[in-house]
């Protein structure tokens, strides 16, 4: 069994009119839905879509602002996401989990959301219990593959995840995933798979 992560795929990360677009970000919307819509319930445990979700007054206090400008304001259209979970067969579980940093194992306390359900479950005991059933293979896609695919990565693989992320399936700011693999993680138990 695998599960899957599909990193920050939102309007003001994917647009090319959006508030801090990744280049190249728009051309992975449709093959990312295609693939999302592929997966199989007989072998997929989950899918989590993480959301970057910034509050102007906080973020503006924040470290990121000195390298960002504002973007994803929770509630506007820039927070959206670009990929409906709606596309994932429904007999597969969707969870969304609302992040105001870079890496989605920073903040102490988060909590994921189940869709459909409204289901909260924290996000450490969540990991830790998907690890014990047995599910070893995390497939992570989305943006930017050098900033928050990077430490979605990096924390799997502190919690003993092996993982997959599918290059045609993400794209970086500064660096593409398979640069990003061949300088932060060698030897470790990635994979940059060629097609989604």
């Amino acid at each position: 069994m695998r599960f899957a992560i599909v990193v920050d795929m939102q309007r003001d990360f994917v647009a090319s009119d959006g508030a801090l677009p990744v280049p190249g970000g728009d051309a992975i919307v449709m093959p990312l839905a295609a693939w999302l819509a592929g997966l199989r319930a007989e072998d997929t445990a989950g899918v989590l879509f993480t959301a970057d979700t910034h509050v102007p007054a906080v973020y503006a206090l924040s470290e990121e602002a000195k390298q960002f400008p504002p973007h994803c304001e929770v509630g506007t259209s820039g927070w959206a996401l670009v990929v409906d979970p709606a596309v994932v067969d429904p007999a597969i579980p969707c969870y969304r989990l609302e992040k105001g940093v870079f890496d989605m194992w920073a903040e102490p306390g988060l909590v994921m959301e189940r869709l459909g359900t409204g289901e909260r479950i924290d996000r450490d005991a969540f990991f830790a219990a998907l690890h014990r059933s047995g599910v070893g293979q995390i497939e992570v896609v989305g943006v930017a593959a050098d900033y928050c695919v990077r430490w979605a990565v990096e924390g799997l693989l502190a919690r003993d995840f092996r993982v997959t992320v599918p290059a045609a399936l993400t794209r970086g700011i500064a660096r593409p995933i398979e640069a990003v693999a061949t300088e932060e993680w060698p030897g470790a138990a990635v994979t940059i798979g060629k097609h989604g």
